[in-house]
């Protein structure tokens, strides 16, 4: 199945790493919490930070989005599970392909995502997802809504996770 071709400059993909890496960062704390010796998660958004700042798209940063996707399956606790996945989306975003996909729209949104239900998870309390993606919102780069406007709108799915895309895809649209 082709998809038209969507502009996407390589300047334009580090400020979305750089964007989802400080994403995650905002629920690593509760990973670590969890997992104080598993640097997986933390290495993973340490390697998209790199090359947001100019560092080579290399196989490092598939390697540390695996491994930080085998992190959040080895964890027990949601919260770090959860937080685990946001380092994994901090990573993909690096592999936003440029074409017009609904599916390509989780390499922008994924790392947000998690990064809030992580929250929300350790709280018990859906206001803490709230705030972190106003805090997303707020913080995106200009470079980053232009891209999400270049796609098609996402495939949140149902439940939880669903509500949090489909809401956060919305404020950054706006």
């Amino acid at each position: 199945m082709g998809h038209e071709d969507i502009p996407l400059s390589l300047d334009e993909l580090r400020q979305l790493s750089l964007w989802t890496a400080e994403c995650a960062e905002q629920s690593l704390p509760l990973y670590e919490a969890a997992a104080p010796d598993d640097r997986r998660p933390h290495d993973a958004i340490e390697v998209v930070r790199l090359f947001g700042a100019g560092g080579k798209r290399t196989k490092a940063i598939r390697t540390a989005a695996f491994a930080a996707l085998k992190a959040a399956g080895e964890t027990d606790d949601p919260a770090a599970e959860a937080a685990a996945r946001a380092a994994v989306g901090a990573a993909g975003s690096a592999y936003l392909h440029p074409f017009a996909a609904a599916t390509q729209v989780k390499h922008i949104v994924a790392s947000a995502q998690y990064a809030a239900y992580a929250r929300e998870l350790a709280t018990g309390d859906p206001s803490a997802a709230d705030a972190v993606l106003r805090w997303a919102i707020e913080r995106v780069p200009p470079a980053v809504r232009d891209v999400l406007a270049r796609y098609p709108l996402g495939t949140p799915g149902r439940g939880r996770l669903g509500d949090l895309h489909r809401r956060l895809e919305d404020g950054l649209r706006r």
